[in-house]
C-alpha cells in the first residue's frame, strides 16, 4: 500500500485526475465493500472521503444507466425464476448478493426487481404494486416467502450506495456537515438565518445559510452559504446551478458552495458573476465587515 507520509492530501481536482478515478472505477465491481481503502491505496494523495464520494456518484450513474437492461420486465422473470432454482438447489443464503455482483447491478434494485416478480406470481391486488413493494422494501420481516425476505434483507444492508440506506447515509452527512458550518458561523459571531427560517418568511427557494450582515472570502462578498456534503463533479454542479444556485444569487446576491468532499477546479468559473466554491471554511480565511469604515 502506498504511503500518505508527507504527501499532500487532495480534496480538490483538476478534471484529469478525476478522469483517472473514474477509470479507475470502472475497471471494479459493482459495490465492493473495501470500495475507499482499494481507491486509497490507488490514490494515496487524496482524502478517502473524497474518494468515497465520487464512487458512490459514479455507481448511482452506473445503476440509472443499466436500470432498462437489467429490469424490464421479461429481464426480471428470467432473474426470478434463476432464483428460485438457486432456492430449490439449497443455495446457501446470499443468492441476491452473489447474482447481483455477476451482473454487475445493485444489490437493492435486483431484490427489488425479484420480489415484484414474487408478487406478480401472487396475484395479489389489494394495493398498488408500487406501494406494496415500497412498504415490503421498508420492513423485509412483512414478505410471506421468509427465505425471500431475509435475500432481500441481506441486499439492504450491504447497498450503500443506492436505496435507502444509501439516502439515511447523505441525510445524516449532510446534517453533519450543515451542523459544523452552524458552528463555525457561530463561533465568529456572524449574524444569519437558517433554511427553515426563509421558508416560514414564505421564500420557496432557500439556501442553507443566508448571512444577515455579509463577510468576505478572498475578496469576494458572501451573502448565502449552501453547504454540500459531496464532491462536486460537472453534472452535479451544473443540476445545482440551475435548479438552486443561480435562484439565490437571483434573490440574495453573491453566495459561496462548499463542497465538503471537494470538487472539480475547473468547475470554479463564476467567481466574477458572484458564486464562489470553497471545499471548506477556515475561520480565519473570514473577513468581517467593519464598521467604523460606515
Amino acid at each position: 500500500m502506498a504511503s500518505r507520509t508527507n504527501t499532500k492530501i487532495l480534496k480538490t481536482l483538476k478534471y484529469g485526475s478525476y478522469n483517472e478515478i473514474i477509470d479507475e472505477i470502472q475497471t471494479l465491481p459493482i459495490n465492493p465493500i473495501d470500495i475507499t481503502q482499494i481507491l486509497s491505496e490507488r490514490f494515496p494523495h487524496i482524502l478517502p472521503r473524497t474518494l468515497g464520494s465520487i464512487y458512490g456518484q459514479e455507481y448511482q450513474r452506473k445503476t440509472k444507466r443499466h436500470f432498462q437492461k437489467h429490469c424490464s420486465s421479461e429481464i426480471s422473470r428470467i432473474y426470478y425464476n434463476k432464483y428460485k432454482k438457486e432456492v430449490n438447489n439449497k443455495s446457501k443464503p446470499g443468492i441476491i448478493l452473489r447474482f447481483a455482483e455477476e451482473i454487475d447491478l445493485s444489490p437493492w434494485l435486483l431484490a427489488r426487481s425479484i420480489l415484484e416478480q414474487f408478487l406478480l406470481n401472487l396475484n395479489q391486488t389489494t394495493e398498488s404494486m408500487k406501494q406494496q413493494i415500497s412498504k415490503l422494501m421498508k420492513d423485509t420481516s412483512l414478505i410471506k416467502d421468509k427465505t425471500l425476505a431475509f435475500e432481500v434483507y441481506l441486499c439492504i444492508l450491504h447497498d450503500d450506495n443506492y436505496g435507502p440506506y444509501a439516502d439515511i447515509i447523505k441525510y445524516s452527512f449532510g446534517h453533519e456537515y450543515e451542523c459544523k458550518l452552524r458552528t463555525i458561523l457561530q463561533n465568529q459571531g456572524l449574524a444569519f438565518i437558517e433554511e427553515i427560517q426563509m421558508r416560514d418568511k414564505g421564500y420557496d427557494k432557500t439556501p442553507d445559510f443566508k448571512m444577515e450582515v455579509p463577510f468576505a472570502i478572498d475578496g469576494f462578498i458572501v451573502n448565502w452559504i449552501e453547504s454540500k456534503a459531496s464532491f462536486g463533479d460537472e453534472e452535479n454542479h451544473q443540476n445545482y446551478l440551475k435548479d438552486q444556485f443561480w435562484s439565490y444569487w437571483n434573490r440574495f446576491g453573491s453566495g459561496m458552495v462548499i463542497y465538503w468532499f471537494g470538487y472539480i477546479e475547473e468547475l470554479d468559473v463564476n467567481k466574477q458573476k458572484g458564486i464562489i466554491l470553497r471545499s471548506d471554511l477556515n475561520p480565519s480565511d473570514i473577513v468581517k465587515m467593519d464598521p467604523s469604515t460606515i
